[in-house]
């Protein structure tokens, strides 16, 4: 079964809209846990706009599922996945003002900053995963970083897939087949929800996880929070 990781970065977006800690990011994590959540996932950025460094810090120890922290990994940001020491880091290429993640990695073009990154955490037996669009040299790129997944870059999908092109998942079997090929892990992520989710895992070979956040919260707004983690999961299985 693909584990479910749920990103919390919007319980902090709402938190930050009022100040004080209503509600609180550490106690949805454990209840994601508790309703089913195989995973916790955050995206602190350097402007600290939902997910603050200290969240990072506050949630390790409440965290006992799978952790995964993603973000650009700048020297901040390195610093601090090697104090918290999560179960996974995810290098996502954001641009400081981005308002959300838009683009993977030319894996090639920055081979030698991803390979001492990564080697970095590696060392510290950190996981590592390489945001990647589905495009096969770069596949073959974040094979040579040395990276032990990637995580696929599904906006595209999404959005064809509302539009009703289920062919929009061809070049993701693709880069599925060519990861599996080369002994890279698979994960997924940006723009996935409870309309999407099936057909997605359904056709992804030995996809590992998935990371879901903002349709996740949007949903739970309506069906609840447990309820529709266990619809994921249902999904997923």
């Amino acid at each position: 079964m693909t584990k479910l990781s749920v990103n919390i970065n919007k319980i902090a977006t709402l938190r930050n809209s009022r100040g004080g800690d209503v509600p609180n990011v550490v106690q949805f994590a454990k209840d994601a846990q508790r309703f089913g959540a195989e995973g916790i996932t955050i995206h602190p950025r350097p402007d600290e706009r939902h997910i603050r460094y200290q969240d990072a810090r506050d949630l390790k120890p409440e965290v006992y599922t799978e952790y995964n922290i993603e973000g650009n990994p700048i020297e901040s940001f390195v610093n601090l996945v090697l104090e918290v020491k999560p179960t996974q880091v995810t290098l996502v290429p954001d641009a400081v003002d981005a308002i959300t993640s838009n683009a993977g990695w030319d894996t090639i073009k920055h081979n030698h900053f991803l390979v001492d990154v990564i080697a970095a955490f590696k060392n510290n037996g950190i996981r590592t995963s390489i945001f990647v669009d589905p495009i096969l040299k770069q596949i073959e790129g974040a094979k040579e970083t040395g990276t032990d997944r990637i995580e696929l870059y599904t906006e595209a999908f999404a959005h064809q897939y509302s539009l009703g092109n289920s062919d929009a998942i061809k070049p993701y079997i693709e880069s599925a087949k060519l990861a599996n090929s080369l002994g890279l892990g698979i994960n997924a992520g940006h723009d996935l929800s409870l309309d999407n989710i099936k057909y997605f895992k359904d056709n992804i070979p030995d996809l590992l996880e998935v990371s879901i956040g903002h349709a996740l919260i949007t949903e739970s707004l309506y069906l609840g929070v447990e309820n529709v983690i266990q619809m994921y999961l249902h999904r997923l299985k």
